[in-house]
């Protein structure tokens, strides 16, 4: 083994590691006694471990129910969002160049737009609409993508596909739909993944929507649920890191679910 592997491997150890260093001291903190004060020095464990926070966090606030909320959304929105991302990139990308460059465009000032000024509005259209105070409400914007940034990511995907594959499906009798089910997503197999994990995280960590778009308690989602056991339990620190752990969880048990995907579609390159 050569010294500059060993350096390289070195490095990347060393990142890892300051990475992983606030998720090692969330969980170590959590696990103090309840009302004990964090560590001011570089102590990472306490001197007796219990998981008494775990189980306060369920007493205070209807926790599992809140994971539930915040499952459903995730449930719908993340394949809504990969289907209609996908068909409009898929789109774009056949489109002639000088179209696609408009549209392009059009994507990067709809980007540019501050989400704070859709508040309002998308407020009185779901109150038009019957969503207010449904689960509707939140996933409203994975009927248009969620977001131009995932269409341009599968546009530059989809573009990156030798226009001769397109016209021999053509050829051959596909239909557009068989070209994007069957040819173009499974090529663009990355993509798909990168979309899904930033899809989720965005929808996981969503705290506006629900503020604003939801009244009822029982429909609440993880992220309000945080904020509301913050004002119960204010000065209680163990409490609030052991429900950000809780919180953790699926998102970094989906992310290391799909870390095969990653590695196949690396070596692919």
């Amino acid at each position: 083994m050569s010294s500059k592997h060993v350096g390289r491997t070195g490095l990347r150890l060393f990142i890892v590691i300051i990475f992983l260093l606030p998720l090692l001291w969330l969980i170590a903190a959590s696990l103090y006694p309840p009302g004990a004060p964090l560590p001011t020095s570089l102590r990472l464990l306490p001197p007796r471990l219990t998981l008494a926070n775990y189980g306060r966090i369920f007493q205070l606030l209807p926790l599992g129910r809140y994971t539930v909320n915040s499952l459903m959304v995730i449930a719908l929105a993340v394949p809504i969002t990969l289907l209609i991302s996908s068909w409009a990139g898929l789109g774009m990308a056949r489109l002639p160049r000088a179209g696609q460059q408009r549209w392009i465009v059009f994507s990067l000032a709809i980007l540019m737009v501050p989400g704070m000024a859709l508040w309002s509005t998308r407020f009185l259209i779901y109150r038009q609409l019957g969503w207010y105070d449904t689960i509707w409400a939140l996933i409203a914007p994975a009927w248009m993508g969620t977001s131009p940034f995932y269409i341009l990511m599968f546009y530059r995907a989809f573009r990156r596909i030798p226009a001769g594959i397109y016209d021999a499906a053509r050829l051959d009798g596909a239909g557009v739909l068989q070209t994007w089910w069957l040819i173009a997503l499974p090529m663009a197999r990355a993509t798909a993944v990168a979309v899904t994990l930033l899809t989720f995280v965005l929808y996981w960590g969503d705290f506006i929507s629900p503020l604003l778009y939801l009244r009822s308690g029982n429909r609440t989602t993880l992220p309000v649920a945080l904020q509301t056991l913050q004002q119960l339990s204010r000065s209680d620190w163990g409490v609030m890191l052991a429900a950000a752990v809780w919180t953790m969880l699926i998102p970094i048990g989906l992310f290391l679910l799909l870390q095969p995907v990653f590695n196949r579609n690396k070596k692919r390159l």
